[in-house]
This record gives C-alpha cells, structure tokens and sequence, in this order.
C-alpha cells in the first residue's frame, strides 16, 4: 500500500509541475487557435490527475486541506472546461442534466465547507468555501436563465473556471512547500493576486463585446445585453 501511496505522490508532484507551467503557455497563445486548445487540454487533464491524486494523498496523510482544495481545484476545472461546451445557452434553454447535478452537489459541498470554516475560525476553508459557493449558485442562476445568456458568457465561466483551478494547485503548493511565508499568508496570497487577474480578463472580454457589437439599427436589432 505505501508504494501506491508513493506513487501516488510522484504523480500528483508530476501532474502538478505540468499544470503550473502549461496555464501560462495556453494564456499567452492566441485564444480560440489549435495552441490555445492544445495547451488548454493539456492543463484541464494535469488539473484532473493532480486533484485526483491528492484526494487519495489527503485520505492517506489525513490532511483536511489538501482534500479541500483537491476538491476546489477538481471543481473549477470542470467548469471551466465545461463551459466550453454550453455556448448554446445563448439561445437554447436545455440544460443537460449533469451540468444540473455538478452545480447542485458542488453548492452543498462549499456551503458545508464554509460551515466547517467558520465553526473553526479557518479562515483559508472559509475562503475557498466561499468563492466556490458562490461559483456554484452563480452556475444554478445562469442555467434557469438559459436561452437568454450573452454570447460571452460561456468564455467569462471558462476564465473564471480554469483560472481559479490554477490558483487552487498554486495555493496548495504555497502552503506545502513554501514554509518561509506566514500562516495564513501562505494560503490567501494566490487568491489575493490572482481573482484581480480574473477581473481583468472579465473587463477585457465585455469591452471587446462591446466594441464589436453592432449598433443599435445596423442591424436591423438592438446590440446585445451582456449577461451579468
């Protein structure tokens, strides 16, 4: 059982050093391009073999923490690969059954976890509970909306998503590896730097909409609402 457990590690430490280095590789080829979705897939599979493999690692070293951003990580790199998948929601109102189950059970998971946070006084759960709750009831809202999203909207969650995946694994390593910077710094500055860098990325693609969108009677309707 320790050589799995062994294994285990080294695969999560491998899947783990691919991820870190692929996400800026995929950000900085043009969006949309076979390079773009190359790299893409390449560090949603390295997100999903480190987050599965540290849910076996928690189980094994017993670490709540590492389970709950095992878990974090697994989530939003789902949702944002995804989101990909659910452009049509822009104008069909069918949602697939699992992208209902996914939000719903990950909604229950980060309430509780921001239950269990604040019961302990532990502000990091608190934290990542939080953001993924919210994320969560978001994806719940924008699917009862389905039909009437803007045709962003799938690139916004596919941001938010893989992005936050990536802060999750950096968190996680911060917090293992970098034991020169201070509890609970540690484990808050990748969040602290990097939901900025989300909104960037948010602004930047709404102002491109907004720029590209027809005027009002070129047309012949109205340029499209950005959905909030």
């Amino acid at each position: 059982m320790e050589t799995f457990f062994l294994l285990n590690r080294w695969l999560h430490i491998a899947a783990g050093f691919v991820g870190f280095f692929v996400a800026p590789v995929a950000l900085a080829v043009r969006k949309g391009g076979p390079a773009h979705r190359r790299w893409g897939k390449i560090f949603f599979w390295a997100m999903v073999v480190a987050g599965t493999t540290a849910l076996a690692g928690a189980q094994h070293i017993h670490s709540l923490f590492l389970l709950l951003t095992a878990v974090f990580s697994l989530y939003m790199a789902v949702f944002g690969y995804r989101s990909v998948f659910l452009k049509p929601l822009a104008w069909d109102a069918r949602v697939a059954l699992l992208d209902w189950v996914l939000a719903g059970a990950g909604l229950a998971v980060f309430v509780g976890t921001v239950g269990y946070g604040l019961a302990t006084g532990n502000v990091p759960v608190t934290v990542f509970g939080g953001i993924g709750a919210i994320t969560a009831g978001r994806q719940l809202r924008g699917y009862a909306q389905a039909g009437r999203w803007s045709k962003s909207q799938w690139l916004l969650n596919h941001i938010s998503g893989f992005m936050a995946s990536y802060i999750a694994a950096v968190t996680a390593f911060s917090a293992t590896s970098l034991h020169f910077i201070p509890f609970p710094y540690s484990f808050l500055w990748p969040t602290v730097l990097g939901v900025p860098v989300i909104a960037w990325w948010h602004r930047r693609v709404r102002q491109q909409r907004v720029t590209t969108a027809p005027a009002p009677g070129l047309s012949g309707s109205p340029a499209p609402a950005l959905h909030k």
